[in-house]
């Protein structure tokens, strides 16, 4: 049998094999997908004018602060007017993972103590792990 199947089935039966590549194809592409979409979830804040530096990796976080030149801090792109408030939000975010970590952007041109209110309120929620965030030149 020149043309003959390689699967043996009776006559009258029809095929009863499940050719599985289309939903592999398929949750791969969901895959990638979803990893696209976490980095972009993940990077989300505000947009400051970060220090540059040639050294210095990606740190991943739930918890972003970000401090502008005027002194506004957002954490994870929410403006708090108050620290007690922004204090109450890292601990909520901070509660949602085991380490928590919190990368804070502060301002190139801002005053040195806009970050050191940032980290002085990450460390008072309890966030001991804390990055600071850079540009590559």
């Amino acid at each position: 049998m020149a043309g003959g199947s390689l699967y043996k089935d009776e006559e009258s039966g029809g095929i009863t094999d499940i050719n599985v590549t289309p939903f592999v194809d398929v949750v791969l592409v969901i895959l990638v997908v979803f990893i696209v979409t976490a980095k972009l979830i993940v990077a989300r804040g505000v947009e400051i004018d970060k220090p540059k530096a040639a050294t210095g990796g990606e740190v991943q976080s739930t918890l972003r602060i970000s401090v502008t030149a005027t002194g506004d801090l957002y954490v994870n792109g929410d403006k708090f007017t108050d620290d007690a408030s922004a204090v109450v939000r890292i601990k909520q975010i901070a509660a949602t993972s085991t380490k928590p970590k919190a990368i804070i952007a502060g301002s190139r041109v801002g005053p040195y103590a806009n970050v050191m209110r940032a980290i002085d309120l990450a460390q008072s929620a309890g966030v001991t792990a804390i990055a600071l965030e850079n540009e590559r030149p």
